[in-house]
């Protein structure tokens, strides 16, 4: 007998006054897949991921959680989920070690359970010296950590992430990157939400990209990817090149299309193998200094922006308005 999935949402949908936030969305989770929601700030992300959790009521649709029907019950499957939010949810005054057993408590651990579970996670997340110290003394970095470890101190199967890289820094993003593929390589079903388009990619089995509440494709990675792989690109830097596109180059190459995204920077596209060393020789015949060429892997961004129609740029202002980097 083949298990349930993880996550059936059906129909899904929530409005605020005059905002549909979630509009009508069904999508499953198989189980232990990691599965990314992906779109810009005020998509419907995080409304998503309220309504499955039980923090939101839908004005319309069905919910499961692991086989188990949460549309009139929200809290029915409370004991397989963790929830780490966008913002933490411990309490500043709390050590990290107290916060942890203060949440195994809420979930019905005894207490010599949810004590070395605590140390287990300190350890595991790289806290364990900050164990003794109040939560609201943690860096950023560290309090995203201990909301993990939080979150999943009851071992749950269904793991929900909103945003959980937003705001840390370098450092911070990819240690916490690699603890959600070790939860993910431990079987755990995860629901990540995110608008960092590198992160999707680098973590996802599959990704539904949502806009204005809608989901407007849902598919592996590899597949989002497939119509590119067919597209070849290629990218050079000079040293003392125009912000325009040099004499000559587009006559010298005609299935080629050239373009200057930034002063110093030549892209070429084309459906066919592209001769990199050809167009270097023309740029050098034309006294232009290349000190860089190389071929561009299709990425998930290009599918993203062909897809939703929205500019990576507004994507990465977000990020950077959200303190965050990468």
């Amino acid at each position: 007998m083949s298990m349930p999935d993880a996550i059936v949402a059906e129909g899904l949908a929530k409005r605020f006054e005059e905002v549909d936030a979630v509009a009508g969305i069904s999508f499953r989770v198989r189980q232990g897949e990691l599965f990314g929601f992906l779109g810009p700030n005020g998509a419907g992300k995080s409304t998503t991921i309220n309504l499955l959790t039980g923090l939101a009521r839908p004005d319309a649709g069905s919910i499961r959680l692991g086989g188990i029907d949460c549309t009139q019950r929200p809290r029915a499957a409370q004991h397989l989920i963790g929830v780490v939010p966008d913002e933490s949810n411990l309490y500043p005054e709390l050590s990290g070690y107290e916060n942890l057993t203060f949440c195994g408590a809420l979930y019905g651990l005894a207490k010599r359970e949810r004590e070395t579970r605590a140390r287990e996670l300190l350890d595991a997340f790289g806290l364990a010296e900050a164990a003794a110290r109040k939560f609201g003394g943690y860096s950023k970095g560290m309090k995203r950590r201990l909301t993990i470890a939080a979150g999943i101190i009851h071992r749950p199967e269904i793991l929900f992430l909103d945003e959980p890289t937003t705001g840390i820094d370098v450092a911070s993003a990819r240690q916490l990157r690699q603890l959600i593929a070790e939860l993910h390589r431990a079987g755990t079903t995860i629901f990540l939400t995110t608008h960092y388009i590198e992160e999707a990619e680098r973590l996802c089995e599959r990704i539904a990209f949502i806009v204005a509440g809608r989901i407007v494709q849902i598919d592996s990675v590899e597949h989002l990817l497939q119509p590119l792989q067919g597209w070849y690109r290629v990218r050079i830097v000079s040293a003392n090149g125009t912000s325009g596109l040099p004499d000559g180059l587009a006559e010298a190459f005609p299935t080629l299309a050239f373009s200057c995204p930034e002063p110093g920077v030549l892209e070429a596209e084309a459906g066919e193998p592209i001769r990199v060393g050809a167009i270097v020789r023309v740029l050098e015949e034309r006294g232009i200094e290349v000190v860089e060429a190389r071929r561009l892997r299709p990425s998930l961004e290009e599918v993203f922006v062909r897809v939703t129609g929205i500019a990576t740029d507004a994507m990465r202002q977000e990020r950077e308005r959200a303190g965050g980097g990468r």
